[in-house]
């Protein structure tokens, strides 16, 4: 079983996570809108990823016996002045999400839930990852600006990305 303290901040990180899924699909819509299919794309499968760690967390609360509780998510962003905003605003998202799984951890640590322990360290290991992916993306777009040809590709190696939960 879990304590109530874990149990609570489990749910709220579960809550998380798809509120992140929202906030991605709505920065998807702003690069739909913007004819910048690729980008929408990248934020769509953003999304999946977001509500397969939702799902991981759902299934994790139930593996311990006890019970998901969903509450409403907020509206997340849905204007953005450009593609460069939408990665930083992710970069953000992502910092804050890295920050909430160090306080569950830390929650866990005093807690001595090994268990929980070792199923945030996936959590940790993966936030690392989703950081850099948005600092490189920041970087990349900073350095082409407005060159419309090095944007149409980035664009294209964009819109293959294809988010497969078998290889999480």
């Amino acid at each position: 079983m879990l304590s109530k303290n874990i149990l609570d901040a489990l749910n709220n990180q579960l809550n998380h996570e798809f509120y992140a899924a929202h906030a991605y699909m709505a920065m998807a819509a702003y690069c739909a809108d913007k004819s910048y299919d690729g980008f929408a794309n990248f934020y769509i499968q953003q999304a999946k990823e977001e509500r397969f760690h939702g799902m991981k967390i759902y299934n994790y609360i139930n593996d311990r016996g006890e019970k998901a509780i969903f509450t409403s998510l907020d509206a997340p962003k849905t204007e953005f002045n450009s593609l460069l905003e939408t990665f930083k605003d992710g970069l953000a998202q992502e910092r804050d999400v890295t920050r909430r799984f160090y306080n569950l951890s830390e929650i866990a640590k005093n807690e001595n839930d090994f268990a929980t322990i070792s199923f945030l360290n996936w959590f940790l290991d993966e936030q690392v990852e989703e950081e850099s992916m948005f600092e490189t993306h920041i970087d990349y777009l900073e350095r082409i600006q407005e060159d419309n040809n090095a944007l149409f590709i980035y664009e294209k190696e964009l819109s293959a990305r294809h988010f497969d939960e078998s290889a999480e």
